[in-house]
């Protein structure tokens, strides 16, 4: 997991410093085809979200659906960053299914 983040957060380096408007969606975990597990912890997370104590937590690391990543997708197209870069965390992508 630790290589993942720093090569994670050095291509977000790199394309920051390329000065072009770019979106970057940082999802925890998509749940979809051929992963089925991970749909056993949706309700932890649902506990977790209801507690004050855990609740931010459990909103930047939860699941995204297939459907919302690709929701999240088609807003980035369609409304292009301003003038840099825009990062779209799991509250961001959930709330681009609307």
């Amino acid at each position: 997991m630790e290589a993942y983040i720093a090569a994670r957060l050095e291509g977000e380096s790199l394309v920051r410093a390329s000065g072009i408007r770019a979106t970057i969606l940082r999802p925890w975990y998509v749940l979809g085809p051929g992963h089925r597990w991970p749909y056993l912890l949706v309700p932890v997370y649902a506990v977790l979200g209801w507690l004050p104590s855990t609740r931010d937590g459990a909103e930047r690391l939860g699941l995204v659906t297939r459907r919302e990543m690709i929701a999240a997708l088609v807003a980035a197209v369609e409304a292009p960053a301003g003038d840099g870069l825009r990062i779209m965390n799991v509250p961001d992508i959930r709330r681009a299914r609307a």
